[in-house]
C-alpha cells in the first residue's frame, strides 16, 4: 500500500508529464537498481568462490497490450491506478543459472539485501504448475530516490536454470499460437518434456557435485603430497647438515 501511494504521489508531482510515461520511468529505474545489485552479487561470488552462479540476466517492461489483457483477465478496469495496484510483474528480471542449487543460493543473497524488501515468494520448483512450468519467483520492492521523494517500486525476479528457461520459452511460444487453448495431446507432450528437463537438471547437478568432489580430493592429495615433499626436504637438509658437521669434526 505504501509503495502504491508513493507511486500516485510521484505521478501527481509530474502533472505536466504523461502519467504512463512517469510510471514506466519509475519501473525502468527499478530495473536498473535491481540489475546493478545482481551484477555486483555475481562479481562478488566470482571474486570469492571463482564461480559465477548467474549465466544471463534478462530485463523487460511489460507492454501496454499485455498489461491491459491481464487487467481484463483479472476483471479490473484499465487504469494507471489498477495497473500499479494489481499487476506485479510490470518490471521483470529473469536470472538464468547453471544448476538448481544456484537458484536458492541467489534467492538467499537477494533476500539479504538490506534495501530490498521481499513482498512475496512463489516456488514453482518445489511446487510446479500443472503445465509443468518450473521457476522461482520473488516479488521485491526497491526504493527509487528522486530529486524530492523516494518511491518504493515493485520488481518481479524470476530465477531458473538454463533447462527450465528453454522449456518455458518454447512452451510460451506454443501456447501463444493456440491463444491459450492448446489441444490436450500438446499439453500432455509439454508436461512430459518438462519432466525430461527436470531429470536433466538433476543429472547435471549430480555431475557437477561429483566433479567438485573429485577436484577437492585432488587438491587435498596434492597438498598432502606437497607437505610430504617439504618434510622430506627439511629432514634431508637437517640430517645432511648434521652428517657434514660430523665429517668436518
Amino acid at each position: 500500500m505504501r509503495g502504491e501511494q508513493q507511486m500516485h504521489d510521484a505521478i501527481k508531482n509530474y502533472e505536466d508529464v504523461d502519467s504512463w510515461k512517469t510510471v514506466i520511468f519509475l519501473y525502468n529505474a527499478a530495473l536498473k537498481e535491481v540489475g546493478t545489485k545482481l551484477e555486483i552479487l555475481n562479481d562478488e561470488f566470482q571474486h570469492v568462490h571463482q564461480y559465477n552462479p548467474i549465466e544471463h540476466i534478462k530485463t523487460r517492461i511489460k507492454t501496454p497490450e499485455s498489461i491491459v489483457k491481464k487487467l481484463k483477465r483479472y476483471g479490473y478496469e484499465t487504469s494507471i491506478e489498477n495497473m500499479v495496484k494489481y499487476i506485479n510483474d510490470i518490471a521483470g528480471v529473469r536470472l538464468i543459472c547453471s544448476f538448481t542449487s544456484d537458484i536458492y543460493r541467489l534467492a538467499e543473497m537477494i533476500g539479504n539485501q538490506s534495501d530490498l524488501k521481499v513482498l512475496s515468494i512463489k516456488d514453482y520448483i518445489k511446487n510446479p504448475k500443472e503445465s509443468g512450468y518450473k521457476s522461482y519467483h520473488m516479488l521485491v520492492s526497491v526504493p527509487i530516490f528522486l530529486s524530492d521523494s523516494v518511491v518504493d517500486t515493485k520488481v518481479e525476479i524470476q530465477i531458473r536454470t538454463i533447462a527450465m528457461d528453454f522449456w518455458a520459452s518454447l512452451e510460451h511460444k506454443i501456447y501463444y499460437k493456440f491463444e491459450g487453448n492448446a489441444p490436450d495431446y500438446i499439453s500432455r507432450e509439454l508436461r512430459e518434456c518438462a519432466q525430461m528437463v527436470a531429470e536433466l537438471d538433476d543429472k547435471m547437478l549430480s555431475l557437477n557435485d561429483a566433479i567438485q568432489a573429485c577436484l577437492l580430493n585432488a587438491s587435498e592429495n596434492h597438498a598432502e603430497e606437497s607437505g610430504k615433499e617439504r618434510l622430506d626436504d627439511i629432514t634431508e637438509n637437517v640430517i645432511g647438515g648434521k652428517r657434514r658437521q660430523e665429517e668436518i669434526s
